[in-house]
Order: C-alpha cells, then structure tokens, then sequence
C-alpha cells in the first residue's frame, strides 16, 4: 500500500470532506453513473468530471491562438511530456502552452465551489502526483484508478443498484475525448482555426522524439498536440484494464457520444 493509498484511507476514515475529480478515461475500469454512487458511499461529498478543467484549457488555449496568430506552441496537459521537455528539451519550454491542465483547472473550480473541501484527482498517470506538487497551496491528492481500486477492496466496498441513481456535481460533455490521441485538437475544433499542415497529433514515446526534434524545423507548425503514452492518456499506467487501445479508445467515444 502506497502513500497516497495510505493518505485517501486515512482521510476517509476521519470523514473529511473530500471532492472526488474523475479524469476523462474513467469509462475504461469504471461505470458511469454506478462510480459517482460508490465514491459517494466511499465517502466523498462531491464527484465532478476533470473534463469540466479541459473546457478552461481549451477556452485559454484558443485565446492565446486568436490573439497570436504567428504563434507556436506545444500543448502542455501531459505531465510526463511537460516534464521530460523541461529537463531533456530546455531550448523548447518557451513553446509550451503557459496554461494549466485540466487537473489544476479542476481543482480551482472545485476549491471555489467548496472552500473546505479537498480535491483528489482520481485519474491513468502517475505522474500527476508530480505536477500536484507544483501547485501546493491547491492540495490536491493523486490516486490512479488502479489505486481507487484498492481503496474499494480495502473498504470491501461492492457495487450496489442503487448506484445507478447518481450524478456528477459538475459534467462537461464536449471535453471527454481528451484522453484520446487528438481529443484536444478535436475538442478545440482547431481545424476551423487552423490549416492541416498548421498542427500536429503524436502520441507514444518514439513519436513524440521524433516530433520534438523536428518541432523547430517544421516552420509551418503552428500546435503540436502531444501525449507520452501510445494513444493517448487511456493508455496509462494507472489503468488496470485487459482492453487493449481500440477496446479503450471505443469506452471513451461511447460515454462522449451516449451522455
């Protein structure tokens, strides 16, 4: 059992007040509305989509573009890419996005809603624990799904039909993609803003090498839209799913398209 295991189990059993913030690839382990249900009778006060953050990204994101349109940027929601730009990539940190990610969005959203309340972003990247720790007057816990698993076994916690009634607090359908490869670009409809050649989806490790390298040098790219893992963020490490990236990527698309 892992600090953050550790940290969420103590807290619930002190009964604090605590804003549960379902990142958008939620519907590869979890059903929806079944999970609000079950953290609600974990002990959270409130369960709300981090999709609601992407909408703050995206509007910030669009804002930058429409105000500058010889901008060049990198989008900066992927932690792991973020961080390996800053330490591998030093001369390319003046293109990433200066925007938060729809986690650190999230969390200010829910921390204006309810002041007393802490918000635990429950999500596929482990590195998120990482970027929390950026922003520590938020006081965000990170636990990966895999992990909210654990604290469901620790509690012997089962599903139960009256799940099924529940809701998110807070909900925001157009950003559910984002855990896709190109789910940004998509959700940003950067093609009505932009020209094909202008922005590029990578995704996956030796992708995104070869993209970096070549970001300078490509004058005419404008956005490069880049997640480390291979399809995307439904393909991290805190998901704990026999799919394999189709199965995932079709879990995403259907809660977007049938919500």
């Amino acid at each position: 059992m892992n600090k953050e295991i550790s940290s969420l189990i103590e807290l619930l059993s002190l009964k604090k007040e605590l804003t549960g913030m379902m990142a958008p690839s939620f519907p590869i382990m979890f059903s929806y509305p079944d999970i609000v249900g079950k953290l609600a009778r974990l002990g959270f006060n409130h369960v709300i989509e981090v999709a609601v953050g992407a909408k703050e990204t995206n509007k910030n994101l669009m804002a930058i573009l429409t105000k500058d349109p010889k901008a060049k940027l990198i989008t900066s929601p992927c932690a792991s890419l973020t961080r390996i730009i800053k330490t591998k990539y030093p001369h390319l940190v003046k293109y990433l996005t200066p925007i938060d990610s729809p986690m650190i969005y999230t969390a200010r959203i829910a921390k204006e809603k309810w002041p007393a309340s802490k918000p635990v972003f429950i999500g596929p990247c482990p590195v998120k624990k990482l970027e929390a720790q950026d922003y520590s007057k938020l006081d965000i816990l990170v636990i990966t799904f895999k992990e909210l698993k654990e604290v469901f076994q620790h509690f012997d916690l089962k599903d139960e039909i009256a799940d099924q009634d529940s809701s998110f607090d807070f909900e925001e359908m157009a950003t559910r993609l984002y855990p896709i490869s190109g789910g940004l670009s998509q959700s940003n409809n950067l093609e009505t803003l932009l020209a094909e050649d202008e922005y590029q989806v990578v995704s996956g490790w030796e992708n995104c090498v070869k993209a970096l390298d070549n970001f300078e040098k490509n004058t005419w790219l404008k956005v490069l839209d880049i997640l480390y893992c291979d399809g995307g963020c439904l393909n991290g490490l805190g998901i704990d799913s026999s799919l394999n990236v189709d199965e995932r990527r079709k879990k995403i698309v259907d809660f977007w398209q049938n919500r």
